[in-house]
């Protein structure tokens, strides 16, 4: 029993529905239940040094669904998607597609913070894929931008490079949903040359949402 639930149990609250939660109950549960159910989560021990989960944020309607790797420690403190530097620089690329963040969802492979602001562990990776698997259906997006080479890991279960990567439409497992892999916004302010490639990344998702 994890922190918060002992606390609630503590003041006689039903916590029964948040125990043992496993991936087919995820993906039966509405969106806004799930969202609460990840605040609960003890799954991996992530949750023991988190101050918020960061869930997503976004329409739930949106064509677009964007996965970062991770929530760093201004998500941490906000419990919001990319809202330092490199969500600013998102913001940035989404107006260059026309897009705001409200017309898109955003979340990560992970909902809490790994500590020092490592990459998440294949453990704390799969201990939150439920909860991924359960937005991307949800959502039914008609297209999947993974921002990072640590979102397209452990999405396509792949090793290959980022360079290999990008510039090709790639599916969401055995679905018709493509996806395509963008740089992560903290490389590219890391490496600010390589932020002329992105446009060429956002020609070709252009040319697959104008046909949805």
């Amino acid at each position: 029993m994890s922190r918060k639930q002992d606390l609630l149990s503590l003041m006689n609250i039903d916590i029964s529905w948040m125990k043992n939660i496993s991936h087919d109950e995820v993906s039966h549960t509405s969106f806004e239940d799930l969202e609460l159910n990840s605040r609960y989560c003890d799954k991996c021990s992530l949750s023991e040094t988190r101050n918020n989960v960061v869930f997503g944020k976004g329409s739930k309607d949106a064509k677009i669904l964007i996965i970062g790797e991770a929530p760093g420690k201004d998500e941490d403190q906000s419990g919001e998607p990319f809202v330092g530097r490199a969500g600013k620089l998102l913001n940035e690329i989404l107006f260059s597609m026309k897009l705001t963040r409200d017309k898109v969802y955003i979340t990560n492979t992970v909902k809490c913070r790994p500590p020092e602001n490592r990459n998440p562990n294949s453990d704390e990776i799969q201990s939150c894929s439920g909860f991924l698997d359960s937005q991307i259906d949800s959502i039914s997006p008609k297209i999947i931008i993974l921002l990072g080479k640590v979102a397209a890991e452990s999405i396509m279960n792949t090793t290959e490079t980022m360079a290999s990567l990008r510039g090709k439409v790639h599916y969401y497992k055995d679905t018709k949903i493509p996806m395509l892999v963008f740089y992560h916004p903290a490389y590219l302010l890391r490496s600010p040359s390589e932020k002329r490639k992105v446009w060429d990344d956002i020609l070709l998702m252009r040319t697959i949402t104008d046909g949805c």
